[in-house]
């Protein structure tokens, strides 16, 4: 019997995944300016000896400006390094990868975290240095305060920033970079006509309009080393302007410039969090990564409401995806790549997860293998 797709090494520049299963990034809202925490290790840690092939940490910001809440992570200052380099150290240590996606919130910035409204901050509470800056001076639906529009300079200076992190992500050990331009935060501003009504060389046409898009994508890889990959999440469509064959059309584009894998999402234009051409149902954004992979002939990643072991392999098998990113699933199961290889038949001594978890795990299972049978006996009666 072939092993499952789901089991089978990938390796993209010179970084190999031990499996197909990638942790997509969620935000933690716990740093501390911009700092990592220990619930950061934690968090990534259980991802990491879980067995999953590569954890992407959360969203982290090039610049103070570019936070959604108190709590974003952050490479603007070297400071912030360290904290990152021991949670990607750890994740090494369990034999998965350790990465990381840069983001900016542009309009979508200074916010309560969401379980205290996630509603814009007043102006009063706000801190120094958090001003909401856009690619043009419209608000969010989401009831955000007017942002102010970048200026050409402005705009420029973000493109550096998201090089020195990159830079920085590297020096903490990262093996995996991704750069968010999905969910209605800046990137994604500067491609949708409902947030972008420049008419200067980032807007107008939709050429202009992937401009900043792309000059980061070229920044990063600039700084980015060779042998690692470079990842670019999309909301491939959107309710706002923005559809599916503009994201195939950007994605081949940014290939060329040194993106090896497109994560396709969708939605956060207009404030829902996702939107589709149906009902949200289990894998609903999986033709969106077998669109943009057959179109734009650019390896991708598909997420959203992955759940099961086969609905993964089954993604895999029809070609249409590289990789099977989870998030909520695995928060609640961090254990789910362990368990989709025991229902798979692709890790019957439990060598995915670390010795100290695997000789335990063995053991349980001669136990039940014991066990079971004389406890049927005597439901029979003997």
């Amino acid at each position: 019997m072939a092993a499952p797709l789901l089991f089978t090494p990938m390796t993209i520049r010179g970084v190999t995944l031990k499996n197909r299963i990638v942790v997509a990034p969620m935000h933690q809202y716990a740093a501390n300016r911009g700092y990592a925490t220990d619930w950061h290790l934690m968090n990534a840690g259980r991802y990491a000896a879980g067995g999953a092939g590569l954890v992407i940490m959360e969203s982290t910001k090039v610049e103070r400006r570019g936070c959604g809440t108190h709590g974003d992570l952050g490479l603007w200052e070297d400071g912030q390094i360290p904290g990152l380099a021991r949670c990607a150290a750890f994740i090494k240590a369990q034999n998965a990868v350790p990465g990381l996606q840069l983001g900016h919130s542009g309009r979508k910035a200074r916010r309560f975290r969401p379980w205290e409204g996630g509603g814009p901050l007043p102006i009063e509470a706000a801190e120094d240095e958090w001003e909401l800056v856009a690619p043009s001076a419209l608000a969010s639906p989401e009831s955000d305060p007017l942002p102010r529009a970048l200026t050409r300079a402005e705009v420029q200076d973000l493109i550096q920033r998201w090089a020195d992190a990159a830079r920085r992500a590297d020096a903490a050990g990262i093996e995996v970079l991704e750069i968010h331009g999905a969910h209605g935060y800046l990137i994604h501003q500067f491609l949708s006509p409902f947030s972008n009504l420049r008419n200067d060389e980032y807007g107008g046409s939709e050429q202009g309009r992937m401009r900043f898009c792309l000059e980061v994508v070229e920044a990063v890889r600039a700084v980015w080393p060779a042998d690692k990959p470079l990842f670019l999440r999309l909301s491939v469509e959107d309710d706002a302007g923005w559809d599916v064959a503009q994201s195939a059309r950007l994605a081949a584009l940014a290939k060329p410039l040194g993106v090896d894998v497109v994560d396709c999402s969708s939605g956060g234009m207009r404030g829902a969090p996702v939107v589709g051409t149906g009902p949200i149902t289990y894998g609903y954004q999986v033709p969106y990564a077998e669109r943009l992979r057959r179109e734009a002939g650019i390896a991708t990643m598909a997420v959203g409401l992955i759940v099961h072991a086969d609905q993964a392999e089954g993604i895999l098998q029809r070609g249409e995806a590289d990789l099977v990113a989870l998030a909520r699933e695995l928060l609640y199961n961090p254990n789910w790549p362990m368990d989709a290889a025991q229902k798979l038949g692709a890790d019957p001594r439990f060598a995915l997860v670390p010795p100290a978890q695997s000789y335990w795990l063995e053991k349980r299972a001669r136990q039940v293998k014991e066990l079971v049978p004389s406890t049927w006996r005597e439901g029979l009666g003997g």
